[in-house]
Parts: structure tokens; C-alpha cells; sequence
């Protein structure tokens, strides 16, 4: 096995080079850049150069929207860390355990719906048989209208 440069550990990444190592397109990161989620500067010869710390960035933007945390809130989160720097494992803690009580509401709800899909889900239609027995004489409108049962 050949030798390591140590300094290829300290030089800058390029746009192409965050993209193949993040597994995001090159046309990602530049909208992540545009939302204000990373950070890059520019060479004199007006390229984009990122820290190597971007990785670790774009990874809790990947893994965060991989559960379905929108944009805004992922922001709103790193924008909370001091100077906008990369969460460290202190930060990632705080972070996943808002965005976890999140996704465990989001997972509750999508479990009742997906284990009553086939039922009357309280709409107030009065069109299937199911629901003369679930909402006689739509007793469920008295609550809002939608559906009713399937609501958090």
C-alpha cells in the first residue's frame, strides 16, 4: 500500500468533490447553498471550495430530510449552532432529540392510518356501510369537519 499524503486531509473540497463523497448531485449542494443550509468560498478563479467539515454538514441535511424534517426546520437547527459551524456530537444530540419527538408523532400517525386505512375514517359522508355504524347521523361533524378519526 502506498503512503498517505497527510495534506490531502487539510486542502479544500471542491463542488465535484463533496458531491461524489456526500452521494448528493452537484445541483443539491448548490440549492442547499442557495437556502442558506452551506456554506462555500470562492478561489480567485470564482470556483466553489467547501471545508472538509461541509461532509458532516451535508450529512444531518441528507439524514434529517430522509425522515421528512422540512428544509426551514433543518436551517432554523443549524442556524442555532454558534458562527454556523458543523454540529459536533454534542450539537447532533440536542438536534436528533427534537427532530426525534417529530418523527415519533409522524410514525404514530401514519401507523393509525395505515392500520385503519380500510375503515371509515369519520369524514362525515355517509356513503359507505361502514359508516351508519362508525358516525350515525354524523355525529363526528359536531368536531370540525374532515376526517375525524384519523386526525392526531
Amino acid at each position: 500500500m502506498g503512503r498517505v499524503d497527510p495534506s490531502r486531509y487539510h486542502r479544500e473540497l471542491t463542488v465535484g468533490e463533496v458531491a461524489e463523497r456526500s452521494g448528493i448531485a452537484v445541483s443539491t449542494l448548490h440549492f442547499y447553498e442557495a437556502k442558506g443550509l452551506i456554506r462555500s468560498h470562492r478561489t480567485a478563479g470564482n470556483q466553489r471550495r467547501y471545508h472538509r467539515e461541509i461532509l458532516r454538514r451535508v450529512a444531518i441535511i441528507k439524514v434529517a430530510q430522509r425522515t421528512g424534517i422540512p428544509l426551514a426546520e433543518i436551517k432554523d437547527a443549524l442556524s442555532s449552532l454558534p458562527d454556523g459551524r458543523t454540529p459536533d456530537a454534542d450539537d447532533w444530540q440536542r438536534l436528533s432529540a427534537v427532530w426525534k419527538s417529530d418523527l415519533d408523532d409522524r410514525i404514530a400517525r401514519l401507523t393509525k392510518l395505515r392500520d385503519h386505512l380500510n375503515d371509515c375514517i369519520g369524514c362525515g359522508c355517509l356513503s359507505t356501510r361502514s359508516c351508519p355504524l362508525r358516525n350515525p347521523w354524523d355525529e363526528l361533524s359536531e368536531e370540525g369537519s374532515g376526517p375525524r378519526l384519523l386526525e392526531p
